[in-house]
């Protein structure tokens, strides 16, 4: 049964939910699952609601299918029950049909190095020992501060976008994904001179939303019980465009690491070390994949 958007103070907005899956809206800054720490994930909070509404059982509970990161907001799909965990991340990509992203991009300084209005990036990701998604550089190819002469691990990764609006400091970019890697859209743009505003790690010098500007819009999917295809909205917050439109107003200050007198927060570098993770293949691997290992 579909219900309409309901807003709660534990800050997520449930979108739709039936006996076998919840869609919500995750706002900026929450984990999508628990992490080590013990700051509150979608999936804990989701779990909250259950637990107060008195739908929530050790059978019935939320299922990670997928996750975005702590810092991007947007339309987000759960499993109600195991056995709809198992069938979704089974055949995520047959009954997923669209996934869209939008975000907000500075501009290279350079103008010939401004990408098309629309195309695919497929550069290849590495991970770095935070287990940061970029790619490498061609004086990268091998990890020699590691390993010497070791040849530096990457995955594939494709990723699609369409100019939506270009303006004098940023461009507001529209994206999709062949592939579901870590912070797939953040480096492939990143790479191309477009790090998002807001994104430290990728050396942004804009921050004029206090947030990393990327924003899940769109999910469209066939459901994996009732076969009914359904699809979710949830627009970026208005005030981006109207960002991108105007520019922004303090960009030489900005691009110089601060904003209205504010230093920006410092990025740490993206250098390589040994890896603190048990398996050596986890960093490399999409959620989807991890899940079917375990």
């Amino acid at each position: 049964m579909k219900k309409e958007t309901q807003k709660h103070s534990q800050r997520i907005d449930i979108l739709f939910e039936d006996e076998y899956i919840c869609v919500i809206n995750k706002p900026a800054g929450i984990l999508s699952v628990p992490s080590q720490t013990k700051d509150k994930s979608a999936l804990t909070v989701l779990e909250e609601i259950m637990r107060k509404n008195g739908s929530y059982s050790a059978k019935h509970r939320p299922f990670a299918v997928h996750r975005l990161d702590r810092d991007t907001s947007g339309v987000m799909m759960f499993a109600l029950t195991e056995n709809a965990q198992k069938k979704i991340m089974d055949s995520w990509h047959q009954m997923v049909s669209e996934r869209l992203y939008r975000a907000v991009a500075e501009n290279p300084k350079n103008p010939h190095k401004f990408l098309p209005v629309s195309g695919l990036i497929d550069d290849d990701l590495a991970f770095n020992a935070r287990n940061i998604g970029f790619v490498p550089k061609k004086d990268e190819k091998k990890d020699e501060a590691v390993e010497p002469k070791k040849p530096l691990k990457t995955v594939p990764a494709r990723t699609h976008f369409t100019t939506i609006l270009r303006g004098k400091t940023h461009t507001l970019f529209e994206l999709s994904l062949d592939t579901g890697k870590k912070n797939q859209i953040r480096a492939h743009l990143a790479s191309k001179g477009y790090p998002l505003a807001g994104d430290s790690n990728f050396r942004a010098k804009t921050d004029h939303f206090d947030r990393l500007c990327l924003h899940a819009c769109t999910l469209e999917f066939t459901h994996p019980f009732t076969g009914e295809k359904l699809r979710f909205e949830v627009p970026e917050p208005k005030e981006w465009k109207l960002y991108v439109e105007k520019g922004d107003l303090h960009s030489e200050k900005a691009f110089s690491g601060e904003k209205s007198g504010k230093p920006f927060k410092k990025q740490e570098s993206f250098t390589l070390g040994k890896k603190r993770l048990s398996a050596k293949d986890k960093a490399h691997m999409n959620f989807i994949e991890i899940g079917k290992r375990r």
